[in-house]
């Protein structure tokens, strides 16, 4: 029995240090004012409505949905978009930014589970299906992570302190899907490498360590500011290189804005969440309060 209460007592304790090692920094004054990643987020999320209206389509990764051979596609075409670049809008503006930040959430988490959950469902065992959440799952971590940092600061869940810590806990969750899809996927990653950088699987591989390498660096506080802007900033990166020519050389494909935008929303995402780490030191290690 002592054996029993002492294991218990110990993983409750680990759990305990875990939580506080992913809220490093939440309390900070600094997380509440307008930073880069929030900035990002918003300007692709208007730059994604505006898509929207002028295409008249799902971007990207938002196209298989339920009700597209409904007759009311065309109206939730429309709804998404205008939802999209009012939240944008909104998360600019200090009156309005806590409930975009919030309406944004909640419309990435029904995407989520309306799109991805269900492939998950019908076949977990493959990568793909769970890299798919993975990347919604880092742009809803990114407006959870505002939101929070705006609403209530004694949430125990949603907002505030224990929000941040969430939020951060969610995008942990979600970049283990994007780094293994590197080695997974190896041939198909290195294929979008572009041609004139030499070891093209090294870059696929490397980029996809990285991605684990900032999951573990954030759930254990190693030097996790550092780290989720290192990752941010890759993931940007990774957009200008891959995506931003094709769209330079089809400005009037809407496939091509789709791919641009959504990259370009994932890092925004991770962009937001290293927000939140304004409030600490680049090489913090280990929890602080």
């Amino acid at each position: 029995m002592n054996a029993a209460s002492d294991l218990g007592g110990a993983r409750a304790e680990s759990r305990a240090w875990l939580a506080r090692c992913l809220a490093v920094g939440a309390n900070a004054p600094a997380v509440r004012g307008m930073g880069l990643g929030r900035v990002l987020l918003a300007l692709v999320m208007i730059a994604l409505g505006l898509r929207g209206l002028a295409f008249g389509d799902f971007a990207g990764t938002w196209q298989r949905i339920p009700i597209a051979h409904l007759p009311a596609h065309d109206l939730f075409v429309y709804l998404a978009a205008l939802l999209e670049l009012a939240t944008g809008i909104g998360i600019l503006v200090p009156r309005t930014a806590k409930v975009s930040a919030g309406a944004l959430s909640v419309f990435a988490l029904l995407w989520m589970a309306l799109l991805k959950f269900p492939a998950i469902l019908y076949a977990p065992s493959m990568e793909a299906t769970w890299l798919g959440a993975g990347e919604i799952a880092v742009i809803l971590a990114g407006a959870w992570a505002v939101f929070a940092s705006l609403a209530a600061s004694g949430g125990r869940f949603l907002s505030g302190r224990a929000g941040i810590r969430n939020a951060r806990l969610l995008l942990v969750l979600a970049l283990p899907t994007i780094g293994l899809s590197h080695y997974v996927y190896a041939d198909i990653t290195a294929g979008f490498v572009p041609a004139w950088l030499p070891w093209r699987h090294g870059w696929a591989y490397l980029t996809g360590a990285g991605s684990l390498a900032t999951a573990l660096a954030l759930l254990f506080a190693f030097w996790p500011r550092l780290a989720a802007t290192v990752e941010a900033a890759m993931l940007g990166i990774i957009t200008l290189l891959v995506w931003l020519p094709p769209l330079l050389a089809q400005g009037h494909d809407s496939d091509a804005w789709s791919a641009f935008l959504m990259s370009s929303a994932i890092a925004a995402g991770a962009a937001a969440v290293a927000d939140s780490y304004r409030g600490i030191g680049w090489t913090t290690l280990g929890p602080q309060d």
